[in-house]
């Protein structure tokens, strides 16, 4: 069965590539706990489909149980994944796709209901988001999501439901450029950067919860990615942030968690481009109307930009 609940009007201006009404994230909503379910499925089934788990945080709710005294949430999980076989001409095409790739798999479940829910982001939403327009490329990447909704139908069951936003705020990505000099051996720029850039968040105590180098996946593939030098994802998370968000009231908004940043070098070029959606996005899309929950996204966003700019990538 398939549902659709509108989440209400935004108050924010309408992004040129999205509609009224646009779909927002699809939940597998089921009676019971499908925790074991959902673990065997991301454990042993997503890469029959072409899917790959990189970086799986089960259980988060133990985490804000131990640390903050207590939890609403009888399960909350982040499971990064990503079709590489499909993605590769894609990011070829449009690098920005970075932005969800890797995206997460949630599942959550409330003390206060006997209910699972088990979902990602639309992918018209994320191709929204990046700001992708080509019709082929929206087209070929929105192909890659229905094995892996059938494969949550088959093994985790329940009704399908798709929440409903109104439009995204006007300037969905956070976009940055950094020139560097270009070493004989670029590994030396990207090794140091990346410390940089960890030290620096982990010093805001932000969580690198994720990496995914796509340009390893690709040489340990054997397939062609000369397009780009270098291309990796991380995965950022704010422990504190994150639990008055999903602790609070707000656990669908983790579909949005963690938040993906992509950087690449396009073939000997000494421009590190990196961009992220804003958290920004959760507002709208998840109709988010919280005054604390609100200042708590915006005052994130305004500090990741401060981070980056410090290590001298370039608001653009």
């Amino acid at each position: 069965m398939f549902k659709k609940f509108l989440m209400g009007t935004v108050a924010l201006s309408v992004a040129a590539t999205v509609a009224i009404a646009a779909d927002g994230v699809r939940f597998n909503v089921v009676s019971g706990d499908k925790e074991h379910a959902y673990d065997k499925m991301v454990a042993e089934s997503i890469e029959g489909i072409g899917f790959y788990l990189s970086d799986p945080h089960e259980r988060i709710n133990d985490g804000y149980a131990d640390k903050y005294g207590g939890t609403n949430l009888d399960n909350l999980g982040f499971f990064s994944i990503a079709n590489d076989g499909g993605l590769r001409e894609l990011l070829i095409k449009a690098p920005e796709l970075g932005g969800f790739s890797p995206f997460n798999q949630h599942i959550y479940k409330l003390k206060a209901e006997n209910k699972t829910y088990v979902g990602h982001i639309v992918p018209s939403t994320m191709l929204d988001i990046v700001g992708v327009t080509d019709a082929k490329i929206r087209k070929d990447f929105e192909s890659l999501f229905p094995a892996l909704d059938k494969l949550t139908q088959d093994q985790i069951g329940g009704d399908v439901v798709i929440t409903k936003y109104d439009s995204l705020t006007k300037t969905p990505m956070m976009n940055f450029e950094k020139t560097f000099d270009r070493p004989d051996d670029l590994l030396d720029f990207v090794e140091t950067f990346q410390e940089e850039f960890e030290a620096a968040f982990e010093g805001k105590k932000y969580i690198i919860a994720g990496y995914k180098n796509f340009r390893e996946v690709y040489n340990d593939r054997e397939e062609d990615f000369s397009k780009y030098d270098a291309y990796w994802v991380y995965s950022l998370c704010h422990f504190k942030f994150s639990e008055g968000i999903f602790n609070k009231g707000r656990p669908d908004a983790g579909a949005f968690a963690p938040c993906s940043m992509y950087m690449y070098i396009e073939k000997g070029s000494n421009k590190l481009v990196i961009g992220m959606p804003k958290l920004e996005n959760w507002i709208a899309v998840m109709n988010i109307k919280n005054p604390k929950m609100t200042k708590a996204i915006h005052d994130l966003d305004k500090e990741i930009i401060a981070i980056m700019n410090d290590l001298g990538a370039v608001s653009k």
